[in-house]
């Protein structure tokens, strides 16, 4: 070893990462000795596994461990010399220089290693004002915690409320503490979990992550771009602050929000794009109590999707959507259907639910309700459409008692703004406001729908109704006129209450439909000109009108008939055809006054015509006429139950026209005409 070293300028201490191969560390600064020399592994010192190479030489030398540290492990080599003095130098004695160099040498090594002390403390930068180095007496600062005044200067300040810090305690009575962490647990944010919502960076994954770890997720301001749907799960919520909190989908090939479950929340939130905006139904459970409100959809295929999916057991019911837009969707704006083997969605609630196309193409309905058994309501809702649209409201073939209140349609073209499809059943429809050109209500439904101010130019419709007391200040009845140029056969399909008939043309046979297809129906024919052609009520495949053809042959004869569904009966009329009946079988013949003139033919043998008791309920106030129809010398006798006749006598017919007419008063039958 050279009996001097230099001691270059710099800090004595070196570092290095270990990368868990190299095992040799080089130490640029010389040191006297190994042991003047400290080894860290991290913050660990080590006294082995090592050997020192370079003791004495001015350049440094090299720490070889035995075995190479770890990957990551902060390695750290420090010179440490005792800040000491060993030697003295004698008076007049010999100063060899060598002697002299070792003594600046380790005083100048003792000099950089307090140099590189102060260079690891804390201390006033070169620049700074002048301020107090001294720390506040000891009673003073005891308990305290170190802090600086107003001017920069050293104080002390009371302790740090460490619990206050740690817990979360809300005002009001009953409050109590909870540690900060569970307390911001209660709803996670999703850029807790990386979502950026910058419009531009896929937050799919982080969105997603975060509602599999939190029962509910907030979406602060921005506009969070995904690539594949969001799936709500059961019982968990999404909410955003209102139209700052974008949720975007990258395209429409996708839906953009799923909730498969039930008890879920979606809210406060604006949604862009999307083969739907929003589908519930039954994947994973029973697809009930969710709650959609306070959302925007915006530009999607189909604003909200209701699906009953592939199985009864999973339905998708009592779900409840609050203020909602849909705006500008490309085929429907909500839409109730089932895309497999599951129950219709039914007994959902829509409130507040606005579809709005802003001018934009549409090609389906603002609400479609394809399937849905029973009572899904829809309340204070909207469809204003583009002109391309099918229908502002549409009830499809598979739905029953579905109920709409406070509906305002729109558009500017002829849009129906409510169609009622065949086999739709009980549709409810109660103060529809249509502003459409369309028909008020298309029902194809053959009337099977409710309506109370719903409709124009009907505003109501009721159907299968039972009135206990009805009260009526104006009754008024649909009535036809009819008047074929040449007469013949005129089909009533009773469309109407009352056909007004003309046979100035030629004869008319008005055919009612047969009576088993017309159970409850009443109508009233009348005929209304002066020619002598006839009007004849027929019966589709049945006799008639009590039991047989009716024939107006005046002007303004009418009759009015009810069906009982067995067959067509004549409730009310004038000017008919008297309606006789006529029998040729000798014996006794027992009429049953259903007729006014029962003519009696004796030439096969004497007949006796017995008349009821004139007390009988079908008899009182009855009036008939019983006249002999032939030429034989055979007598046809009146006689009533009981014995004796019309004024307590028989009364024998023995001519050729012989007749009599009658009436009872209820205690005899008492004869009115008679011939001769």
């Amino acid at each position: 070893m050279p009996t001097t070293i230099q001691i270059p300028r710099g800090t004595p201490r070196v570092q290095y990462v270990a990368d868990g191969a190299v095992a040799a560390f080089a130490f640029p600064f010389p040191i006297f000795a190994a042991a003047d020399l400290q080894v860290f592994l991290g913050v660990a010192l080590q006294s082995t596994g090592y050997t020192v190479a370079g003791a004495g030489a001015t350049a440094g030398g090299t720490v070889t461990f035995a075995a190479p540290p770890a990957s990551g492990t902060s390695v750290t080599l420090r010179r440490r010399v005792p800040i000491e003095r060993t030697s003295d130098f004698l008076e007049s004695g010999p100063l060899p220089a060598s002697t002299l160099n070792k003594e600046f040498d380790v005083l100048t090594a003792g000099l950089q290693q307090v140099s590189g002390d102060q260079e690891l403390m804390l201390r006033y930068a070169d620049t700074d004002l002048p301020a107090s180095p001294v720390l506040p007496g000891r009673a003073t600062r005891a308990g305290k915690l170190l802090a600086f005044d107003s001017t920069g200067n050293p104080t002390v300040r009371l302790p740090v409320d460490e619990e206050a810090l740690s817990t979360y305690v809300p005002g009001g009575s009953g409050a109590v503490p909870r540690p900060i962490r569970e307390k911001l647990g209660d709803a996670v944010s999703a850029k807790d979990f990386g979502a950026v919502g910058d419009g531009t960076v896929d937050d799919t994954v982080a969105i997603q992550a975060a509602l599999t770890s939190a029962q509910a997720v907030f979406l602060p301001p921005g506009a969070y771009r995904v690539s594949n749907t969001i799936t709500v799960p059961y019982g968990k919520t999404l909410s955003g602050a209102g139209q700052s909190s974008i949720l975007r989908g990258a395209g429409n090939g996708f839906d953009l929000v799923h909730l498969p479950d039930g008890y879920a929340t979606l809210r406060d939130l604006r949604l862009e794009k999307g083969l739907a905006g929003v589908r519930l139904f039954g994947r994973d459970g029973p697809c009930v109590q969710n709650v959609l409100s306070d959302l925007t959809v915006w530009e999607s295929v189909y604003g909200l999707i209701l699906d009953g999916y592939n199985s009864p057991d999973r339905p998708t019911y009592w779900n409840n959507i609050a203020r909602v837009l849909v705006a500008r969707p490309s085929i429907h704006g909500v839409w109730l259907t089932r895309s497999g083997a599951g129950d219709s969605p039914n007994a959902n609630r829509f409130h507040c639910v606005r579809v709005y196309s802003l001018s934009a193409p549409i090609s389906g309905s603002g609400f479609y309700v394809e399937h849905g058994k029973y009572n899904n309501a829809f309340v204070d809702c909207e469809a204003n459409l583009s002109t391309m649209a099918h229908s502002c409201f549409r009830v499809g073939a598979d739905t029953d008692k579905n109920l709409i209140v406070n509906l305002y349609c729109e558009t500017l073209g002829g849009v129906p703004n409510v169609v009622l499809e065949a086999g739709s059943v009980e549709t409810g429809i109660v103060n529809l406001f249509s502003a459409s050109a369309g028909p008020a209500i298309q029902d194809l439904s053959g009337g099977r729908y409710t309506a109370h101010n719903a409709g124009y130019p009907e505003k109501n419709r009721l159907a299968t109704t039972r009135v206990s007391q009805l009260v009526v200040e104006a009754l008024r009845y649909d009535t036809e006129y009819v008047e074929p140029d040449a007469g013949g056969l005129v089909e009533l399909d009773l469309t109407s209450s009352v056909y007004l008939l003309s046979s100035y043309g030629g004869a008319v046979e008005a055919r009612l439909p047969g009576a088993g297809s017309a159970n409850g129906h009443a109508v009233t024919i009348k005929k209304t000109d002066a020619s002598a052609n006839p009007v004849t009520i027929t019966e589709a495949g049945g006799a008639g009108p009590d039991g047989r053809s009716v024939v107006l042959g005046s002007r303004y004869d009418f009759v009015t008939v009810v069906s009982n569904g067995a067959g067509w009966w004549i409730v009310a009329g004038n000017s008919l055809p008297g309606n006789a009946a006529y029998t040729e079988t000798p014996g006794l013949f027992e009429p049953d006054l259903t007729r006014g003139l029962y003519l009696v033919s004796a030439w096969g043998g004497a007949v006796e015509v017995r008349l009821p008791a004139p007390s009988a309920a079908h008899a009182v106030g009855r009036t008939v006429t019983i006249k002999k129809a032939d030429q034989s010398g055979r007598a046809v006798t009146v006689t009533k139950q009981g014995g004796g006749g019309p004024d307590n006598e028989a009364i024998p017919l023995t001519g050729f026209g012989h007749a009599v007419t009658v009436m009872s008063n209820g205690a005899g039958w008492h004869i009115i005409g008679r011939n001769p």
